[in-house]
């Protein structure tokens, strides 16, 4: 029995020969790379800075070696989400956008057996958005695209969206929802919290608003993943449920009662516990949890195919984790 090929589903990246094209582009966003050591750079994108940005983040070479060592077979590729850049002019946005798109192409083409992507968005202009998401899916033989929990500050089930939606259903896109920007930002400022509770707390939210905005439901087919173990949505689903049978409010643009919520979505692997992975695998079933480490960054389970492997599973199971239905999400589309 062949060994099912690993597809890790949530890395970054943003090589040189990008930075090089976004800083002509748009010089006014200030990115720039500077390296500090053989492990990190500084990588700066308007007033957002990241110090110690590893190498891999930006180096392909290092990248290849660093997918050895985990026993990953397939990355697939997005750009880092400093570069999402939805509080700027949509017109710059979606330039930048084309930019990284055939880029993450070039990659692609230059590792095939390596490499798959997902593409960015100019979300604050939701037609832009669809049209490039269209290009992404069409043209540039990407799976789908990354976009952030929410578009500077506005939910995900905003009206306004709705192309994006209706496109990303059409085309079969895999849409993965990457926390940045995060609410209660004000109150984490101490501990890392941002990142250690608001990034999930971000994600969750967008996934109530898409359930409860009546997102999903409208596109049945849409297929939705949420970063980081789907932040405490898997956990809290059945409090939603319950919510709407009891509550007025939440009926609001969901008319009929929402059922196996927790089934609706799509989750990575990245939850830091053997004991909350099996959790996940149980509620939502192995076919709704996809292989993740949030590479090349410090909150990264850079062993995620073993830990996966780790927990005994059922062999057909583990094979869908690692990379099964993965091949289907995504290589289906490319």
């Amino acid at each position: 029995m062949s060994r099912q090929r690993t597809i890790d589903t949530h890395t970054h990246i943003i090589t040189e020969d990008t930075i090089r094209l976004l800083q002509a582009a748009a010089p006014s966003l200030g990115i720039s790379l500077k390296t500090n050591d053989a492990d990190t750079a500084t990588l700066r994108a308007g007033d957002t800075v990241y110090p110690d940005f590893p190498t891999g983040g930006f180096d392909v070479a290092r990248r290849l070696r660093d997918m050895d060592d985990a026993d990953v077979d397939v990355q697939v590729l997005s750009v880092a989400p400093t570069t999402y850049l939805y509080k700027q002019d949509a017109a710059l946005c979606a330039a930048t956008s084309v930019i990284q798109n055939d880029q993450l192409a070039r990659l692609i083409a230059a590792h095939p057996a390596r490499f798959m992507a997902i593409g960015t968005l100019p979300m604050q202009d939701p037609k832009r958005a669809a049209d490039e998401l269209r290009r992404c899916m069409t043209q540039l033989r990407l799976s789908g695209a990354m976009i952030a929990s929410n578009v500077a500050g506005t939910n995900l089930d905003d009206p306004n969206l709705e192309p994006v939606w209706a496109t990303a259903e059409e085309t079969g896109a895999l849409m993965y929802i990457h926390p940045y920007h995060v609410a209660a930002a004000d109150r984490l400022k101490s501990y890392y919290l941002g990142n250690l509770i608001g990034n999930p707390l971000d994600t969750t939210i967008a996934a109530a608003c898409l359930i409860f905005g009546g997102v999903m439901q409208r596109h049945p087919k849409l297929k939705v993943c949420l970063s980081h173990g789907g932040g405490f949505t898997p956990y809290q689903a059945a409090r939603w449920e319950h919510g709407w049978a009891v509550r007025p409010e939440a009926k609001k643009h969901l008319k009929e009662q929402p059922r196996n919520i927790v089934g609706q979505f799509f989750y990575d692997t990245i939850l830091h516990s053997d004991r909350t992975l099996r959790g996940l695998i149980d509620l939502a079933g192995a076919s709704r949890v996809l292989l993740g480490s949030d590479y090349p960054y410090d909150m990264a389970m850079m062993d995620c195919v073993r830990h996966v492997r780790s927990l005994a599973l059922p062999r057909a199971d583990e094979d869908r984790i690692l990379g099964g239905h993965a091949e289907t999400l995504l290589v289906g589309t490319a």
